[in-house]
């Protein structure tokens, strides 16, 4: 069965979707079979961030009421081809409950190795719907003070899913302001949230809010992370004994 991981953040506009996807296109890379869910049926944008938009016939919101099975709805990725997208391009007129979006997404599970599920900013239903379908949790965020304030707040709620890990991607870091100290470090970060670094995105590495990469140093070691836990564990723990 696939590890399903939601990816989550407080405040728009920090990277997520990028995140989710960018780790995604690593994953197969590595040669795992990958579902990238996208669960912000609001502004949902997984698919023009893979560039799938065009292959699109059905979505989640097709599969979740019925009119095609969940494996129709699925887009395989023209370049990587152990990737897939399940895209929500639609918004239902009735209200999507999570164990309808579960049971879309177990009927998957049994395909791939990861499904990876992005979730909307904030803490409202939508949020709600994602965290439900998953097992275990990514926070994004960036250093500024807005989105580690709302990210705050998803952390102290998504300790309440009981997850098996979850763990915390601080993007667009800025080495130099990190070293004046005009913004705080990733480790700094981690402590506020009470939540163990998975990841560190430089901003150098010129990610935008719309693209993805293959050739990432930061989103190849995420995978790498994400794809062993025993590594996971290891990695988390070590810089744990090094801050000490």
């Amino acid at each position: 069965m696939a590890r399903k991981i939601v990816i989550t953040s407080g405040k728009g506009g920090v990277g997520k979707t990028t995140v989710c996807c960018n780790l995604a296109v690593q994953l197969a890379r590595l040669g795992f079979r990958v579902v990238v869910c996208d669960l912000d049926f609001g502004l949902n944008n997984v698919d023009v961030v893979l560039g799938t938009e065009n292959l699109v016939l059905y979505d989640l919101l097709d599969a979740v009421e019925g009119r095609c099975r969940p494996k129709q709805a699925l887009v395989r990725h023209p370049r990587y081809p152990t990737l897939h997208c399940l895209s929500s391009n639609r918004v239902s007129q009735r209200y999507i409950s999570p164990q309808a979006v579960r049971l879309v997404l177990d009927a998957l599970s049994p395909q791939f190795d990861f499904v990876l599920i992005d979730s909307p900013a904030g803490i409202e239903d939508g949020f709600h719907r994602a965290a439900s379908c998953a097992d275990e949790a990514l926070l994004v965020t960036t250093p500024h003070i807005s989105a580690m304030r709302d990210a705050d707040r998803v952390s102290g709620i998504l300790k309440s899913y009981r997850f098996d890990s979850v763990g915390l991607v601080v993007n667009l870091v800025r080495k130099d302001l990190a070293r004046k100290g005009e913004i705080l470090a990733p480790d700094e970060i981690a402590a506020a949230l009470r939540t163990p670094i998975a990841a560190v995105i430089p901003e150098e590495d010129r990610f935008f809010l719309d693209n993805i990469s293959d050739r990432s140093r930061a989103f190849r070691t995420l995978a790498a992370v994400m794809a062993d836990v025993g590594r996971k564990e290891s990695f988390w723990s070590k810089r744990k004994e090094k801050k000490r």
